[in-house]
């Protein structure tokens, strides 16, 4: 899935837990762990394996459950020794959507062993077709069904994420604010 499709599908998710269970929308912090959860396999495993080298492939490492459970656990360990146990599990639903949201094409397509990546490394890597490089990924692009769903599906969360006030923009421009005054003085 494209990194748009993550995050899409970890938005729909965590508003909708979140107005069922507390009758709010997310906080900028929530959507901002949120987001980074369902972005964080792929900005860890993508550089290492095809930058660096050092992973197998795309899916592999960050991928794996028996990672995700520790990197989770940590998260949420985190957030509850500053008092704020719901970013961390923010942050475990995205990164919980994104394994799932790579696992479901793969399901359907009823190609079970390129699952493997989800116990790596105690199953071995998967072999992928696609040159490993950013380009050849974009440059791979086509409308299929798949790809077409998750444009559908990010124009409903981004429409969605306005009616909830765009919860997150603030935190960003707080951050950069803060990196940008470091950085000058």
């Amino acid at each position: 899935m494209w990194p748009w499709g993550h995050l899409a599908a970890g938005y729909l998710l965590w508003t909708a837990l979140v107005r069922e269970r507390r009758f709010r929308p997310p906080t900028g912090a929530e959507a901002v762990l949120l987001a980074v959860g369902t972005q964080f396999p792929d900005l860890v495993d993508k550089p290492l394996a095809w930058s660096l080298g050092v992973l197998p492939n795309g899916r592999s490492l960050a991928h794996s459950m028996f990672v995700a459970a520790a990197v989770v656990a940590v998260a949420v360990a985190l957030a509850r020794r500053r008092d704020r146990p719901v970013l961390g599990v923010a942050f475990g639903v995205g990164y919980g959507v994104h394994l799932a949201t790579d696992a479901l094409p793969t399901l359907a397509a009823g190609r079970y062993a390129d699952l493997a990546f989800l116990a790596w490394p105690l199953l071995p890597a998967v072999e992928y077709d696609t040159d490993p490089s950013f380009a050849a990924h974009f440059l791979g692009i086509e409308p299929t069904p798949l790809f077409l769903f998750e444009i559908g599906l990010s124009a409903v969360a981004l429409a969605v994420w306005v009616r909830d006030g765009t919860p997150g923009v603030d935190a960003l421009r707080a951050t950069l604010g803060g990196l940008r005054t470091a950085i000058t003085e």
